[in-house]
């Protein structure tokens, strides 16, 4: 019986290798993934230009805030969503449900670039961007895992770092082309329409470029065949019948849930999002570089970077997973502080302290960046009063600055690079796909996808610039002494042989 279970395995693997090319798999997995990211993240990029569009007028923090708030509900949702096409994926295949999260995903971001504002439509609209943006995380929720895993079942297991760590820069690329997509059209639409013409009309046109990227994908996903083990376990009768039950019932698999969670993805989701999300709001709004150069600060990082988490994840196919994810955790709480610090001085503006503060004849609420700290703010500081306002940052330091978010993607690159490898280790092939992508989405969704709203409102509430790192830091940390304890190395497994038992 093992020898025929053994020849089935194998025709099952050869098949594969004939009709496939690795190129090929990779490329059908990441060209969606690339797009989801790229419609989740303009979201998040377009933050300063669109929150005053959809919020009651008269207080600027705030409605920047609560569409912060609004960006974190697409984060929090998103264990849901891999919940619901996880169970889809274990049960009738890797392929359809993340074709089903694609056009769920495009369908969201285009119907951003139509919603009518708050001055057409008063406080629904608020509420539409929020309905939209949960169809957006419940999208983004179930197409990782799906890509992860689809890649994974079809590369050679010694290589499955290195191949799994080019889903990985999908992300990365997605939001590069999120912000050149910005970068290209604000200045084309203000140059031809005049200034006012991308706040008025123009920002819908990143959003309305989805449904163009979405066709693309879909027209190479629907030529992909299912995963080869996921073949395998269909056609000897071995898939799930009840994916949720098996994954989160049962105790010999909810352990290492948690650990994944706790001891792995929670410190991936907040570095990320601290080097990737945070660090724009803190550039713009706290030190007050210019928006447009801010993009362009973080694009440039970004570039630099992706090839650090291709080969964070071959160097993890070497000497392991979990010693990168660790060293990344603890590198990020160790080096946070300085490397802001680092960023205050580059900005050139020298601010010190933000006060949160009313304008008495306008009664618009602000973040307002004090710079330097003298005597007279310090006393407006302490009664309340407004102080002057810091200007912008005349000409900051952009190479520094660029290198400065660079190093805060050092860590990012460290932990994200092996993750899905590890992630695809850890469960077995039947609840796989419900099993990665729950950790996986709690952890950037819950904990990274409140690092923005937690950082500004830190900041807002105890004047010091540097508040919102504390929130990453000490969830890097736990992350840190959960995994040294308790996270095993996944390296030496071998996901078909598993089958053959």
């Amino acid at each position: 019986m093992d020898n025929v279970m053994t020849v089935s395995i194998n025709a099952v693997r050869e098949t594969s290798s004939r009709d496939y090319s690795v190129r090929r798999v990779i490329m059908a997995s990441c060209v969606g993934t690339l797009i989801e990211w790229y419609d989740f993240f303009i979201f998040g990029s377009l933050a300063v230009v669109i929150s005053p569009l959809f919020f009651p007028p008269g207080d600027e923090t705030l409605a920047l805030i609560a569409y912060l708030m609004t960006f974190a509900v697409g984060f929090v949702v998103r264990p849901f969503g891999a919940l619901v096409f996880g169970r889809i994926g274990d049960l009738v295949g890797r392929k359809y449900a993340f074709l089903v999260t694609l056009l769920i995903m495009g369908g969201a971001s285009t119907a951003v670039g139509l919603l009518p504002t708050f001055q057409t439509i008063g406080y629904a609209a608020p509420l539409m961007l929020i309905a939209v943006r949960v169809l957006q995380g419940l999208a983004v929720g179930g197409e990782y895992g799906g890509a992860a895993v689809y890649v994974a079942e079809h590369v050679p297991d010694h290589q499955r770092g290195f191949y799994t760590s080019f889903i990985q820069i999908a992300g990365p690329l997605g939001i590069f082309a999120s912000l050149a997509v910005i970068l290209l059209f604000e200045p084309l639409i203000k140059n031809i329409y005049g200034e006012e013409a991308f706040v008025a009309w123009g920002w819908r046109v990143p959003f309305l470029l989805s449904i163009v990227l979405v066709l693309a994908s879909l027209f190479i996903r629907l030529r992909m065949k299912e995963s080869p083990i996921f073949q395998h376990l269909k056609q000897n009768g071995k898939s799930s019948t009840n994916p949720l039950r098996e994954a989160f019932a049962n105790k010999g698999n909810l352990k290492p849930v948690l650990i994944a969670i706790f001891g792995a993805c929670a410190g991936q989701g907040v570095v990320a999002l601290t080097a990737n999300i945070y660090i724009q709001y803190h550039l713009t709004t706290i030190l007050k570089v210019n928006p447009r150069t801010t993009q362009m600060i973080v694009a440039a990082a970004l570039l630099l970077q992706i090839p650090l988490q291709i080969f964070f994840g071959w160097l993890s196919d070497r000497i392991g997973r979990k010693k990168l994810m660790m060293a990344a955790c603890l590198l990020a709480v160790l080096c946070y502080y300085p490397i802001f610090k680092a960023m205050t001085d580059a900005a050139g503006t020298n601010v010190v302290a933000v006060q949160s503060t009313r304008n008495p004849v306008t009664g618009e609420y602000k973040l307002t960046p004090v710079s330097p700290m003298t005597e007279a703010n310090a006393t407006a500081i302490h009664k309340g009063k407004p102080v002057a306002r810091t200007n912008e940052a005349a000409n900051p330091n952009v190479g520094v600055l660029i290198l400065l978010v660079f190093s805060l993607m050092v860590p990012y690159s460290m932990i994200y690079g092996p993750i899905a490898a590890y992630l695809v280790e850890a469960f077995p092939a039947k609840v796989r796909y419900t099993s990665v992508s729950l950790p996986y989405h709690i952890g950037n969704g819950v904990f990274g996808g409140l690092v923005p709203t937690i950082g500004l409102v830190s900041c807002a509430w105890s004047g010091n610039i540097y508040a919102g790192l504390i929130y990453p830091m000490i969830i890097a940390t736990i992350t840190f002494l959960v995994g040294v304890v308790m996270l095993p190395e996944t390296r030496q497994l071998r996901i078909w042989e598993e089958l053959e038992r």
